[in-house]
């Protein structure tokens, strides 16, 4: 039986140590902050219940991939509701398109607005698929440690199929040209790290997941979600540390191996270590110079994906015309995209999101109140000042009144932001990032960072800034490969 630490407390370790400790290994997570969960935690404050984090749940195969591993469905712990319509684009105060939930319902939509769209959107969607189903039931679940695990004839066909070579933007333009249709279905890429000039055709299979699988939503919270894994986690007899603050990876350098780590100044023996936290942070500041994966211009020269300015806000009344999910392009998309991954600045009129969980699920706040999530996509490591954010919040927030034809800001009885420097001093986020690397070409398979360093014999990574990439069913899947590369070693 070996002694594993895993550091961090998100989906990717919850994950990777249910698997280890279901294989009777002695697994300890240790997370710096207060609460498991990660980047997904929640918070409460008079009488409202706020997820910090992820609020869109797609791929419902995943999680329940992940539960039926233990014995155990998604259900035995949280109801699913499908959200209904899916979400809402507003381009103006008279243009908004509603997103219906059927998907012939959605064909419609399509046709309305372009002749032909609705028989495109089959023809696309089934693109799609082929792409999903070679994506994610055969590349995601490898390690990604060599270009050679994809040197088979059956997978190869997949390769080509996922259109690796072909720009997104290129891609959609050949079934549609309506731009509204286009932002519809460019608009998961703004999170991927790049515009769609630049990310892969391949991401088509996110419209599949959202179009196809449908927008759902765990009763009382996206942090039920973390309660059923840390539940699992427990029941396979993995342990779980809180406010445990990693510090250092203790090396026995003659075996070029980790022998101990320090947790809050004291030394713990172990066997193994699987990072779960940033990567960047344990490559370059827990690990000793000379035994690190990557130098530091490696990790200055990634392309990052976006961070994020997030409020979470209490009001004293119910809002009209919005949706569980809202989006709000009233702006310039494209715009808005040069300043996150080009110019690197602070946006001006950016878009934005805004989540209302309370039309759903009323428990989330008090009788007669609602809760929002507001969520501007930021370039990463801009300098962060309470000015700015208060600027942006401004700004965005009075175009929704706008938009929404009523008053919002006057109705606002609690208010917290949060954006680069918390990323960073709750996650280490390296630069502040909120999703991780950016999905390109160039940073996709063997060619993201490595799940086992190459100096160590007994550290591993998993998580976002890893294999398969960002996002909670890749990040689910990224702990089950690690661990799963793990137990091999140790059968070696």
């Amino acid at each position: 039986m070996a002694k594993i630490a895993i550091i961090g407390s998100g989906f990717s370790s919850l994950s990777s140590a249910s698997y280890l400790a279901k294989a009777g290994h002695d697994v300890t997570i240790y997370e710096k902050n207060n609460t498991v969960g990660g980047r997904c935690r929640r918070f409460e404050q008079d009488g409202f219940i706020f997820d910090m984090g992820p609020s869109w749940y797609w791929m419902t195969e995943v999680f329940e991939q992940f539960f039926n591993h233990f014995g155990h469905k998604a259900s035995d712990f949280y109801d699913l509701i499908r959200i209904s319509p899916s979400y809402s684009i507003q381009f103006s105060e008279s243009d908004k398109l509603v997103i219906p939930s059927d998907y012939e319902e959605l064909k419609k939509l399509f046709e309305s607005l372009e002749a032909g769209a609705g028989e495109q959107l089959d023809k696309f969607m089934a693109d799609a698929e082929v792409k999903y189903d070679a994506g994610m039931n055969r590349f995601v679940h490898k390690p990604s440690l060599s270009v050679f695990e994809f040197a088979n004839y059956e997978i190869l066909k997949g390769f080509v199929k996922l259109d690796l070579f072909k720009p997104f933007s290129k891609h959609v333009r050949k079934y549609f040209k309506h731009p509204q249709i286009l932002q519809v279905l460019e608009f998961p890429v703004l999170f991927l790290g790049a515009t769609a000039k630049e990310i892969p055709a391949l991401y088509s299979l996110m419209n599949f997941t959202e179009l196809r699988g449908g927008t759902w939503y765990p009763d009382k919270g996206m942090y039920e979600v973390i309660l059923a894994m840390e539940k699992v986690c427990l029941e396979q007899g993995a342990k779980i540390e809180l406010n445990a603050n990693v510090e250092e990876i203790i090396l026995d350098k003659a075996n070029k191996a980790c022998s101990e780590i320090r947790v809050n100044g004291t030394n713990i023996a172990v066997d193994f270590v699987v990072a779960g936290a940033d990567y960047e942070h344990v490559d370059q500041k827990l690990i000793p110079e000379g035994y690190r994966n990557y130098s530091q211009k490696y990790w200055d020269s990634r392309k990052l994906a976006p961070s994020a300015l997030i409020y979470y806000m209490g009001l004293n009344k119910r809002l009209a015309n919005v949706l569980h999910h809202n989006l709000y392009f009233d702006t310039d998309f494209n715009t808005h995209s040069e300043e996150i991954y080009t110019t690197k600045k602070w946006p001006n009129d950016p878009l934005f999101y805004i989540c209302a969980p309370s039309q759903t699920d009323q428990t989330v706040a008090p009788e007669g109140c609602e809760n929002l999530f507001l969520l501007i996509p930021v370039a990463p490591d801009l300098e962060d000042t309470e000015e700015q954010r208060e600027l942006l919040f401004q700004k965005v927030m009075k175009r929704m009144e706008k938009m929404t034809n009523q008053k919002i800001l006057d109705h606002i009885i609690f208010k917290k932001s949060y954006a680069i420097n918390d990323f960073k001093d709750d996650y280490n986020a390296f630069k502040g990032n909120a999703y991780g690397l950016a999905n390109t070409l160039r940073q996709t398979a063997f060619l993201k960072p490595r799940i086992q360093n190459k100096k160590l014999k007994n550290v591993y990574y998993t998580g976002q800034l890893t294999v398969p990439g960002p996002g909670i069913p890749p990040t689910i899947i990224s702990g089950k490969v690690v661990a799963e590369h793990l137990l091999k070693s140790l059968k070696k």
